[in-house]
């Protein structure tokens, strides 16, 4: 078998992208298998939901980031929605692992990746940039974060409000996400390089992986003092993403949340006064 040639990389566009900041909160949800299957088929053929302990997993990750380019900058939200998946036939190359282990960081083979269903963008050149480069199924959305910052009060609070984008005004709310995390105590793991999967549209299967610099904070919302901190709440089932939220997720309890915040780089301090002079 001859190797296979690298995706293009269409102008303006360069790789890799270097994020000049990168805030983050996702979660993930063990869910009944069969419909999740059916769903990947729809929109990754070439891929097989992974499993663990019998149960599919449905992840959502927004992001908060920030970026440098030669003629400024840019601020960009976006959120996935996706099903940690395989390519199928890799089975003998995966190793078994629960959920807790998985979100540790213990697979090596970075196989077990994100296929990405759904992503909303607030940022036109991000989600034209999705597209051609990952294959990614990107769409305009609006965002309403709130989430821990040290300039804002103490905590480790969390709510996410995704809209879509219709040619103008701020759209419908799809979903929510509340993440209350003060008070948990969160593991430091190691999950990079996250390979993110895409299937451009003369079906071929992409898989490009990001490396964050730092160490994720999980937070195992199995223990019974997590319970209910997480909520995930659907407004409108009718758009694409709203469906598949509802047809997948809801009602289901997640296992996990894992959180990413880069830290500051500079601090403007409070300033004094020079005493008067006569």
């Amino acid at each position: 078998m001859s190797p296979l040639p690298l995706p293009p990389v269409p102008e303006p566009f360069r790789l890799p992208f270097h994020y000049g900041a990168l805030h983050q909160l996702g979660a993930d949800f063990p869910v009944d298998p069969e419909p999740v299957r059916a769903v990947l088929a729809e929109h990754h053929p070439a891929l097989t939901a992974a499993e663990f302990e019998g149960r599919a997993l449905v992840s959502l990750n927004y992001q908060l980031y920030f970026a440098q380019y030669a003629d400024g900058g840019g601020v960009t939200q976006e959120i996935e929605y996706s099903v940690v998946a395989y390519p199928a036939g890799a089975e003998d190359r995966l190793p078994a692992l629960t959920y807790a282990q998985y979100a540790r960081g213990w697979d090596q083979t970075k196989l077990l990746g994100i296929a990405r269903l759904h992503v909303l963008c607030d940022n036109p050149f991000a989600v034209e940039a999705g597209r051609a480069l990952f294959a990614e199924p990107k769409h305009p959305g609006r965002f309403e974060a709130r989430m821990p910052s040290p300039n804002g009060p103490a905590g480790d609070d969390w709510h996410i409000s995704c809209r879509t984008a219709p040619g103008t005004g701020e759209g419908t709310e799809v979903f929510s996400l509340a993440a209350g995390l003060t008070g948990l105590t969160p593991l430091p793991v190691n999950t990079a390089p996250i390979t993110g999967y895409g299937t451009d549209t003369r079906g071929r299967t992409l898989a490009g992986p990001m490396n964050v610099h730092q160490p994720y904070r999980w937070y195992d919302l199995t223990d019974p003092a997590a319970a209910g901190r997480v909520s995930l709440t659907v407004h409108d089932p009718d758009p694409p993403l709203g469906r598949d939220l509802a047809r997948l997720v809801a009602g289901a309890a997640p296992a996990g949340a894992w959180t990413c915040q880069s830290p500051p780089v500079a601090a403007h301090h409070r300033p004094y006064y020079l005493p008067a002079r006569p």
